[in-house]
Order: C-alpha cells, then structure tokens, then sequence
C-alpha cells in the first residue's frame, strides 16, 4: 500500500518539473557566485549553487511532501489537517544565517565580509521562490542582484569612492610627535578605519593606521611627510 501510494502522490510530469525548478534554481545561483568569484569572495560559485539548489529542494519538500496529510489518499493517511506546509521553508531563512555568520570577519576596527553574506540570504530566498513555482520572480531577483552588484562595484559611493591607504611606521615616540601626527590627519581631512599603536623597546611604537581620504591624497604626499620627521625611523604606504 506505502509504495502504491507514493508512486501515485506526484506523476512523472510533475517530478520532471521539480526537477526543473531545481535545474534553474542551480542557474540563479551559478550566476551570483559566479560575479562573487570573480572578486575572490569567500563564498564563490560551488557555494552559492548548492544553497540555491538545497532551497529549492526544501521549498519544494516543504510545498509538496506534505499533501498526504490533508487529504485521504487510499487509506494510507488518516487525513490529518491543520498541517502547516511553510513550516521547513521558514527554517530555510533563518538557518542560513550560520552559514553568513561564517563569511563574516572583524579585522580590528574593519569588518568585511557583509555582502557576501546578504548574498548567500538572497541566494536562499530565490532558491526558495523558484521551488515554490516562482519562476519569474527568482531569475528577475537573480538579474537585479548581479546588475546592482555590477553598478556598485563600478561606480563607488560614499566612503568606498575615498581611496584607501594603510600606512606602517616606526618612531622614536614622543607626545610631540603624537600632537603633530593628529594634526597632519586633520589636515589630509581624512577618515580613520582603524588605528593600532604598540609601544617597543627604547622608547619606540610601531603604528599601524587605515584610512581613507577625503580627496586625492597621493602616497608620495605621504611619504614626504613622514620622511621629513627625523623621529620616523621605518615607513611603508600600500594601497590595496
């Protein structure tokens, strides 16, 4: 009775369109961690194909598996009703966040790894509307997600348009030179992302400082600064 009942729950037609659904579900996915590798995320293509792809499944697993219990189907079931068919699709959104919380980082004051994880969020939320049958809404929220991607990346805004510098040096540390390092920032007129001083041996410190300028602020500008202190003894500028 179980296997009369389970060959006549779904045709083969209606398998071959879950199949389907999985197969285009695979396609949106491949599309957005195709544009994540390219910029060398951490969550890249294989990622982002198999949370798309597993969304899929369990949307339609969750949509469809359960039709037995509102209906009485040969005697098999006893026609349980009440049966909530969102259920395992909702544990689908809050359950990928363990797998964002992994490709996020705190570097010091820096965190990166944001988009990356909002992506694998959407990734599963298309996966979902193409297995519930959503077919035009998933791809068009697939397109739309790589398009802003690709403006956003070319044209940069905000505080992503300021060029980035991190800047290494050693001084012989003093409070002067701290009142006239202060000083120089404010004059460059730029944004401090992080800041790390450690203090050495015979009265040296070891700086390590992020930051992004205002305007375009050269690393010879830099170095000429830090070259006409002769308390400075080491410096190295590299923009990423």
């Amino acid at each position: 009775m179980y296997s009369v009942f389970m060959h006549e729950q779904f045709t083969w037609l209606q398998l071959l369109d879950f199949a389907l659904r999985i197969v285009l579900a695979m396609g949106c996915g491949a599309a957005i961690g195709y544009e994540r590798t390219r910029r060398f995320k951490g969550a890249g293509l294989r990622t982002h194909i198999i949370v798309c792809c597993a969304a899929a499944l369990m949307m339609i697993v969750s949509k469809y598996a359960f039709a037995d219990m509102s209906t009485v189907v040969g005697g098999f079931s006893g026609g349980t009703r009440g049966a909530d068919p969102a259920r395992i699709a909702a544990q689908v959104v809050s359950g990928i966040s363990f797998l964002g919380a992994g490709v996020i980082f705190k570097n010091n004051g820096s965190v990166s790894g944001l988009t990356t994880a909002a992506g694998l969020w959407a990734t599963a939320g298309i996966g979902l509307a193409v297995g519930g049958g959503m077919y035009i809404m998933g791809v068009f929220t697939t397109v739309l997600i790589i398009l802003f991607q690709y403006l956003l990346h070319r044209f940069k805004i905000g505080a992503e348009s300021m060029p980035l510098f991190q800047i290494s040096f050693t001084v012989v540390y003093t409070k002067e030179f701290q009142d006239v390092l202060d000083q120089q920032l404010k004059t460059w007129d730029i944004h401090l992302v992080d800041t790390k001083m450690s203090k050495m041996q015979d009265g040296q410190a070891k700086y390590d400082i992020s930051l992004r300028a205002s305007y375009q602020l050269s690393t010879h500008e830099i170095l000429t600064f830090f070259s006409s202190r002769e308390d400075v003894l080491s410096v190295s500028v590299i923009t990423p």
